[in-house]
């Protein structure tokens, strides 16, 4: 409280009835833009409240140029009776750190959710995902550093699937277009069921069992002469000449399961243009299954590599003679690495480091099976993996 008198006090003055803290919070609010409506005509006691809270915002910028005053709100507005308001400097710096500061806080956040945006990943990859493949490679895929052996928690470790995308998201369909007298949607209909059997044959957890891959055969058109009546017999009774891991996928589970639930799979799709009416899809995956033995889930992991290129043809039914919404399996030629060779039990063994001399380990020439740089061939041969 001021212990000067207002000079020019009058009982009809709007303002000779506020106390002084009265007076400050309403200058505030009518800083702010709220509060009850000015008077008409301020007094002289209202200009001496104003300037004292001027003169001390004044002192307290001179006192710390930083601050000023604490905790006390914004200050009064220019106006004709309260005079120009003090420098907003102190105010803009102020915003400018608090917006600096949240978007420093922003960033660790994000770096507390996904680390990898700045560190390397627990399997030692950089956490980069590859960007999605669209032509045949140039070179064989690239390699991590060495980061120490697989486990069951770290499965890919040591592997260029490390950074692969995994499942059926890693098959990407490319954009449909007209072709070969077919519409749009009918070429964009051969893509998505050539990924149907891609992710059938290759990712359905019970065919991986050893089960049965009959969303895989529904794709396939029937009218095409032995075919079905051949898969059929390969996976009721697989031999040498009758081998279902030509275009599916399956492990004993007596013997092995999947370290986890992860499949790293890259490669492409392609269209191209077949006989009028006939559209082609071309595909070439691979496939990488971390493997434990079903008796030791927590012992060493193996890997497992398939490749396989297929090709599928989607034909005109009112051209030629095939099932409406049925592809006809033009081609399909397959590689498996790290798996015994000579075995024709329909199931694909894998290799562990501490296997004994027992089993029919690969003895042909040595094979990387991360290169993809040339077509396959369906010679047979049994290589040895340089990596897996």
């Amino acid at each position: 409280m001021s212990t000067v008198p207002p000079p020019d006090r009058s009982d009809d003055d709007p303002s000779s009835s506020l106390s002084d803290e009265q007076l400050e919070s309403f200058l505030r609010e009518a800083a702010e833009g709220g509060g009850s409506s000015a008077p008409k005509e301020p007094s002289a006691r209202a200009r001496m409240v104003a300037r004292r809270l001027r003169e001390e915002d004044e002192a307290a910028l001179r006192a710390d140029p930083r601050g000023g005053r604490k905790n006390q709100g914004p200050p009064p507005p220019p106006g004709w009776r309260t005079g120009p308001a003090p420098s907003a400097g102190g105010s803009r710096k102020r915003r400018v750190g608090a917006v600096v500061g949240v978007l420093v806080l922003a960033a660790l956040a994000a770096v507390a959710v996904r680390p990898s945006l700045v560190l390397p990943d627990d399997d030692g990859g950089s956490g980069q995902p590859l960007a999605a493949e669209t032509a045949r490679p140039s070179g064989a895929a690239g390699g991590p550093a060495d980061s120490g052996r697989a486990t069951s928690e770290h499965p890919f470790r040591g592997s260029p699937a490390e950074q692969w995308a995994e499942g059926a998201d890693a098959i990407e369909v490319p954009k449909a277009k007209a072709l070969s007298g077919l519409s749009e949607d009918d070429v964009a209909f051969a893509l998505r069921r050539t990924k149907d059997l891609l992710v059938a044959a290759n990712l359905d957890p019970g065919v991986l069992r050893g089960g049965q891959p009959d969303k895989a055969l529904a794709v396939l058109d029937p009218k095409q002469p032995e075919l079905l009546p051949k898969l059929r017999r390969s996976l009721r009774a697989p031999d040498e000449e009758h081998d279902p891991l030509k275009l599916f996928t399956r492990f004993d589970p007596a013997e092995t399961r999947l370290a986890g639930d992860v499949v790293k799979v890259r490669g492409r799709m392609t269209l191209a243009a077949g006989e009028p009416g006939v559209v082609k899809v071309n595909a070439d995956y691979t496939f990488v299954y971390p493997l434990v033995r079903t008796d030791d889930p927590d012992g060493p992991v193996a890997r497992t590599i398939v490749r396989r290129e297929l090709t599928l043809a989607l034909n005109d039914p009112d051209a030629w003679d095939v099932t409406e919404g049925k592809l006809v399996l033009e081609k399909y030629v397959s590689e498996h690495n790290n798996t015994d060779c000579d075995v024709n039990d329909g199931y694909l063994h894998p290799g562990f480091a501490d296997d004994g001399p027992d089993g029919a380990r690969p003895t042909g020439p040595a094979i990387d099976p991360y290169d993809t740089t040339v077509p396959l061939t369906p010679d047979g041969s049994c290589g040895r993996v340089t990596r897996t």
